[in-house]
């Protein structure tokens, strides 16, 4: 399979990490908006040369982020290349899916949209859990860990050197989760913890902006700490995450059953993108069969995502 990745940030890097050592893939170019010239890097290519490459690349990765880029860029995209991003904002999420699966069909493309591991793997468990145990609550915990999302999404404020936000779940939740079950908001169940480095003449404006943030920050209860350089460096470039999608339901006589789905991530960029790998050899079973447009995780074969054959798959998962 031929691959191609806009973007070079932590998800990029690590798409590339994983695509150079899987001898099915083939990494022909990574498209930046930066100078490509000063990567010394002969992968790497200027973004503005990106339709030069529309009939060399099989699947373009879009390591972008979710709260300007992907949006802006991707239906532009769609209509040369097939795609599969990371898209993370849930309450815009069935917009975009709309927006994408009308152009990727008229240019016969294929757009995997929001994979990853939530949306994505989360999703997956959360429509399989309720459609076994009808009556029930699920709830969703994210970390302790850093939302790349959200991390972001307060890089993009101006001002803004560096940042990283961390999820952190309300542990005597979920560890009284089955007796005490019931619909939680999310922000009842988490708090937000952001590491910023600014200019200390920024600093009132910008926690304004982060704590008041809609979609990402708005109403959880966010801690927002400003920190030098140095001490980011120091104690806040690494990326654990994980998480836990919790059903508890009741089947006869009241019996309680709880469904658990964990991750335990040493780091979300690489878990991230080898679940986008996962969704490319998707888009070439679409692409193959001709089913054109936006697909997601919830509408996707689980054996798409797999080499092997059918045949294969039954002897060696059921």
């Amino acid at each position: 399979m031929k691959i191609g990745i806009v973007g070079y940030g932590n998800l990029g890097r690590s798409l590339r990490g994983l695509i150079e050592r899987d001898e099915n893939l083939n990494l022909v170019k990574i498209f930046t908006r930066r100078d490509n010239n000063s990567f010394n890097d002969d992968k790497m290519e200027s973004i503005k040369n990106l339709l030069e490459y529309k009939d060399k690349i099989d699947v373009l990765f879009l390591s972008l982020g979710s709260a300007t880029d992907i949006p802006e860029m991707a239906p532009e995209i769609i209509k040369n290349f097939n795609t599969v991003d990371a898209y993370d904002n849930h309450a815009h999420i069935p917009q975009y899916f709309e927006k994408m699966d009308d152009i990727a069909r008229k240019n016969d493309k294929v757009a995997f949209v929001s994979t990853g591991w939530d949306p994505g793997l989360f999703s997956l468990n959360r429509l399989i859990a309720e459609s076994i145990l009808t009556k029930g609550h699920t709830n969703t915990f994210w970390g302790r860990g850093v939302s790349q999302g959200h991390s972001d999404a307060v890089r993009r404020i101006k001002g803004v050197k560096r940042a990283v936000q961390y999820t952190i779940p309300k542990e005597e939740i979920i560890e009284n989760i089955k007796e005490n079950s019931k619909d939680y908001k999310s922000f009842e169940t988490h708090n937000r913890l952001c590491y910023v480095v600014c200019e200390k003449k920024d600093e009132d404006r910008i926690r304004n902006e982060i704590v008041n943030m809609e979609d990402y920050f708005k109403p959880y209860e966010t801690e927002v700490k400003f920190i030098s350089e140095e001490e980011f460096e120091r104690e806040h470039t690494n990326m654990p995450h994980g998480g836990h999608v919790i059903r508890v339901g009741e089947t006869l006589e009241n019996n309680r059953e709880m469904y658990k789905f964990t991750l335990e991530l040493d780091s979300n960029p690489d878990f991230t993108a080898s679940v986008m790998i996962a969704a490319s050899r998707a888009v070439l079973k679409y692409v193959e069969n001709k089913n054109y447009g936006a697909h997601t995780v919830l509408d996707t074969p689980p054996a798409y995502y797999n080499v092997l054959s059918h045949e294969e798959l039954i002897k060696n998962y059921l």
